[in-house]
């Protein structure tokens, strides 16, 4: 019963959430799959590894699709997603946690970025009151 609530608000959460926090999802759940492949990896579970890895690389491949390329910004994004994607491809070819670790660190950066930045357009949608002081 506690796992058909947790996926009924996981359900309810994705339907519900803006496109910068379904990004933010997505970005939290490729660095889940990338610790699993890191523990599949450290425990010689080849099947295990594979396919958190290969939910790695969907993550990417779906933030690549969804990727606007009209600015530098953007084509900027796409180099990097790339080269993510690159490290888990020969992560999970080689079994080389270094590779791996590589992939963890660029999207660890990207999401801790795509957090600060959502942060910041809430504070300026909704002002520095938003659950703070107010007079």
């Amino acid at each position: 019963m506690a796992t058909n609530l947790q996926n009924a608000y996981k359900q309810n959460s994705m339907k519900t959430a803006s496109p910068g926090e379904l990004t933010l999802m997505l970005y939290n759940g490729c660095l889940k799959f990338i610790k699993q492949t890191r523990h599949a990896i450290e425990a010689g579970e080849i099947e295990q590894r594979n396919t958190s890895n290969m939910k790695a690389q969907n993550i990417i491949r779906e933030l690549m699709v969804t990727l606007k390329l009209d600015s530098e910004v953007g084509q900027n994004m796409m180099v990097m997603y790339d080269f993510i994607l690159n490290r888990l491809v020969e992560a999970n070819i080689k079994n080389d946690l270094n590779m791996l670790a590589e992939a963890e660190e660029m999207v660890t950066g990207m999401r801790d970025m795509w957090k600060e930045a959502l942060q910041l357009d809430r504070k300026q949608r909704h002002g520095a009151g938003a659950g703070g002081n107010r007079l």
